[in-house]
């Protein structure tokens, strides 16, 4: 009996949890490295990729008939301002790269140059609003324009938002002396990414309102032939 013990025991011997029991015990560190910045980061992430996703995903659904959105195309202001959103996302990735390499001598000049720029951003956004609407294109026209109208205010918050939390940060490193702004590291690679996603939704948005159109397919067509 005493044997039939042994071996059935040694059989539901788990020797890998033991061997992990003392890995578990030996780790006092942190499971993921994340900073509470970053954190919320994610966190902003998840809630906000949600929400734009069901956006398109109701903008697809429910298409209106083919609309000609090639006049917004063509209007300077509509690429000046996704240029200005691409030389935004450069400055916060410079910001970024200089603190980590502790070059410090143009950190508080590129945040201007972002603040600067964001708020471009959101200015010209509502001139093209404008123009749009002077056209004669309303939130109430079709299901196109409700959502580009949507989006964009959408959009326009989280810039908003962001520029909040760049202000506080800002005007922190600019009451400090260069050696000390790393303690605002964190801060800036978090606002950084955050930058890169807003750009990203708006490229996505880009290709979803534009180029998923048949009408300005053919003007692209146009200006090859």
């Amino acid at each position: 009996m005493s044997l039939i013990k042994k071996l059935f025991g040694a059989l539901a011997e788990k020797p890998w949890e033991k061997n992990q029991a003392a890995i578990d015990n030996a780790h006092t560190g942190r499971t993921f490295n994340l900073s509470n910045q970053m954190s919320v980061v994610i966190i902003i992430f998840g809630v906000s990729t949600t929400l734009f996703s069901l956006i398109f995903t109701g903008y697809l659904y429910s298409l209106p008939p083919e609309q000609d959105t090639t006049f917004i195309l063509k209007n300077n202001l509509l690429w000046i301002n996704t240029s200005v959103l691409i030389i935004v996302t450069f400055f916060f990735n410079k910001i970024s790269s200089d603190l980590k390499k502790n070059i410090t001598n143009k950190i508080k000049t590129n945040l201007i140059y972002v603040g600067v720029l964001s708020y471009l951003f959101l200015f010209l956004q509502l001139i093209l609003w404008y123009k749009i609407m002077k056209s004669g294109y309303f939130v109430s026209t079709n299901t196109y324009f409700s959502s580009y109208y949507f989006f964009t205010a959408l959009h326009g918050i989280h810039l908003l938002g962001g520029l909040f939390f760049w202000g506080k940060v800002s005007s922190r490193i600019f009451k400090l002396n260069e050696k000390d702004y790393t303690k605002e590291e964190k801060n800036i690679n978090a606002l950084s990414i955050y930058w890169l996603f807003l750009f990203i939704v708006w490229l996505v948005f880009f290709i979803i309102m534009f180029v998923y159109n048949d009408a300005v397919i053919e003007w692209c067509k146009s200006l090859i032939v």
